[in-house]
C-alpha cells in the first residue's frame, strides 16, 4: 500500500482546486455573465470525468493518505454516477436559479460553488476506507446543503426548512458519531477491514457492538430520510427551492448507498444479524409509510418526498437480503448489486421527474402543486411523455428500468430465503402505484388550466430528452448496467 500515492483521489484533487477557483472568478463577474460559473462548473465535472476515465482503477484497490482513502470499482461505478446526476442537476436548475435571482449580489456564484462541495463531500464517503473519513465525508457534503436550503434568504418556508433540515441533520450525525465511537471503543480501529476482523473474535464485548451498530444504523437511517427518521424529508423537499429540493433528492442518494455499503458491509458484516434486524423494521415501516402518505399529497414535492422515504424502503430491502443468520450466502453478490442498481436507477428517475418540474416553473410561478400538471400533454406532449416515463419508472411498470430494479431486489429476497418480506415488497408496490399514475391521469385527462406553450432552454430541453432516454434503453436492455454492478461488488469485497 502506497499511502503517498494521490492518484486514487485525483479527482477530489482537481475539485478542490477548482472550487476556490471558481469562487475568485466569480467575484469579479457581473449579474448578467453568471452562465460563465455555470460554464466553469460543468468543466469542473467534466475534468474528473476524464480523469476517471484516464486513470481508472477497476483491475486492482488502490489507497491514498495512509488507507483512509479507497479507489475501487465500487467506488469508480458510484463517482461516475454522481457525476452524471451532478450535470443534470446542475444543466436543469440554470434556468431556475437565474430567474428568481438566486445568483444575484456578490456571492451569486454560491449555488454552483456549494452544489460542487457537496458533490465533493459525496465523492469522499464513496471512497472512505475508515470511520474517520467517513463521517468527515458526510458532514462536508451535508453542510452546504445546509446552506442552500436557505437559499431564499426571505422565504420563512425556505428558513424554517433549513433550520428542521440542519437541527435534524445534526441530530443524526451525533448519533452516527456515538456509534462509531462506541465502535472504536469496541475494537480500537477506525478502519473497516480491520474493524470487521476484529469484531469477527469472540472475545470482543459484544454488547458495546451491539449498542454500537443501533446508533449507527439510526445515524444512517437520518441521513437515508428513512423512518422513523425521516421527519426532515417532507418538510426540506416542500420548503426548499425547487432546485434545492432536486439537489438533495438526486445524487446524495448514491453516497447514502455508499455509506450503507462501506460500514454495514465493509466494516460490520460480522454482526449482520444484528444489523439485519434493524433494516428489515425500517425498510417494512418506510415503505409502508412512504407509499401511503404520498397516496394524500396534493403538492408534487412533498409527494415525491414520501416517495423517496418508501423508495430507500425498496434499497434497504437489497442491503438485507445479502445475509442470512449473519453470515455469508450465494446470493448476497447480487443482493447488494441489486441495492446497488435500484439506487441507481431511482436517482435517474428523480433527475427526470425534477427536471419537468423545474421545467414548468417558470418566472413567477411555482409548478409544485399536482394540479399544475393538468392537461401537460395539451401543453407540451414531449415533456409529459417524459414525466409519464419518470412516474411509470418509479412504480415499476415494464419495461421501464424502474421495474428492473425492483424485480432484481424481489429476486434478492428469494434467493435469500426472505419470501415473505418480497410478498411484503410487492404489495405496497402495487399500493405505490396508485399516486404515481395520479400524476400521470392528471397530465392525459384533464383539462389544462394554463394552454400557454411551454419553451425551456436548448441544453435543458437536450438534457431531459436523453434523461427519458436512458430510463428507456436501460429498462430494455438492463444487463450491462446490472453486470457492471455485479462486477464491482465482486472487485471490491471478493464476496
Amino acid at each position: 500500500m502506497n499511502s503517498m500515492n494521490l492518484l486514487p483521489a485525483l479527482p477530489e484533487l482537481i475539485l478542490i482546486a477548482s472550487v476556490p477557483a471558481i469562487l475568485l472568478i466569480d467575484l469579479f463577474l457581473p449579474q448578467n455573465r453568471r452562465d460563465v460559473t455555470f460554464g466553469l462548473s460543468i468543466l469542473a465535472i467534466l475534468g474528473c470525468i476524464a480523469v476517471t476515465f484516464i486513470f481508472p482503477q477497476e483491475k486492482n484497490i488502490a489507497y491514498s493518505f495512509g488507507g483512509a482513502f479507497i479507489s475501487d470499482a465500487v467506488s469508480i461505478l458510484l463517482k461516475l454516477c454522481t457525476y452524471v446526476a451532478m450535470l443534470f442537476t446542475l444543466v436543469y436548475t440554470r434556468r431556475y436559479i437565474n430567474e428568481r435571482n438566486l445568483t444575484s449580489g456578490h456571492l451569486g456564484g454560491e449555488f454552483y460553488s456549494l452544489s460542487l462541495f457537496a458533490m465533493l463531500g459525496m465523492m469522499v464517503v464513496i471512497s472512505a476506507a475508515d470511520f474517520l473519513t467517513m463521517y468527515l465525508g458526510i458532514e462536508l457534503m451535508s453542510f452546504p446543503l445546509y446552506a442552500l436550503v436557505a437559499l431564499k434568504r426571505n422565504d420563512s418556508k425556505a428558513v424554517e426548512a433549513a433550520t428542521k433540515f440542519f437541527i435534524l441533520g445534526a441530530l443524526g450525525s451525533g448519533l452516527l458519531l456515538y456509534g462509531i465511537s462506541m465502535l472504536y471503543g469496541a475494537t480500537g480501529s477506525l478502519d473497516f477491514i480491520e474493524g470487521a476482523r476484529i469484531s469477527a473474535y469472540s472475545g470482543i464485548s459484544r454488547t458495546i457492538l451491539v449498542f454500537g451498530i443501533v446508533f449507527v444504523v439510526a445515524g444512517i437511517a437520518f441521513k437515508l430520510g428513512a423512518v422513523p427518521f425521516h421527519m426532515w424529508v417532507p418538510d426540506v423537499f416542500e420548503g426548499a427551492p425547487t432546485a434545492v429540493t432536486l439537489l438533495i433528492a438526486g445524487a446524495p442518494k448514491l453516497a447514502g448507498f455508499a455509506i450503507c455499503l462501506r460500514i454495514l458491509v465493509e466494516a460490520l458484516l460480522p454482526l449482520a444479524f444484528d444489523w439485519q434486524q434493524m433494516l428489515m423494521i425500517i425498510a417494512i415501516l418506510s415503505m409502508a409509510l412512504g407509499n401511503v402518505a404520498a397516496i394524500m399529497q396534493k403538492n408534487i414535492k412533498r409527494m415525491l418526498a414520501y416517495s423517496t422515504i418508501a423508495q430507500m424502503g425498496y434499497m434497504l430491502l437489497g442491503m438485507l437480503a445479502g445475509v442470512r443468520e449473519g453470515t455469508r450466502v450465494i446470493a448476497s453478490t447480487f443482493a447488494y448489486s441489486s441495492a446497488m442498481y435500484y439506487t441507481i436507477v431511482y436517482v435517474l428517475a428523480t433527475l427526470g421527474a425534477f427536471g419537468v418540474i423545474l421545467m414548468m416553473s417558470g418566472k413567477g410561478l411555482e409548478a409544485d402543486r399536482l394540479d399544475d400538471f393538468r392537461g401537460l400533454n395539451r401543453r407540451n406532449p414531449w415533456y409529459a411523455l417524459i414525466m409519464l416515463v419518470c412516474m411509470f419508472s418509479f412504480a415499476g411498470v415494464p419495461p421501464l428500468v424502474g421495474f428492473f430494479g425492483k424485480f432484481a431486489v424481489f429476486q434478492a429476497l428469494v434467493d435469500a430465503g426472505l419470501i415473505w418480506l418480497a410478498i411484503v415488497g410487492i404489495v405496497f408496490a402495487v399500493i405505490g402505484a396508485f399516486y404515481y399514475l395520479r400524476v400521470v391521469k392528471f397530465m392525459y385527462f384533464d383539462e389544462p388550466a394554463d394552454e400557454r406553450k411551454i419553451s425551456v432552454p436548448l441544453d435543458m430541453s437536450v438534457a431531459l430528452g436523453v434523461n427519458g432516454l436512458l430510463i428507456i434503453v436501460l429498462g430494455i436492455l438492463p444487463g450491462s448496467l446490472l453486470d457492471w454492478c455485479v462486477f464491482a461488488i465482486n472487485s471490491a469485497f471478493l464476496l
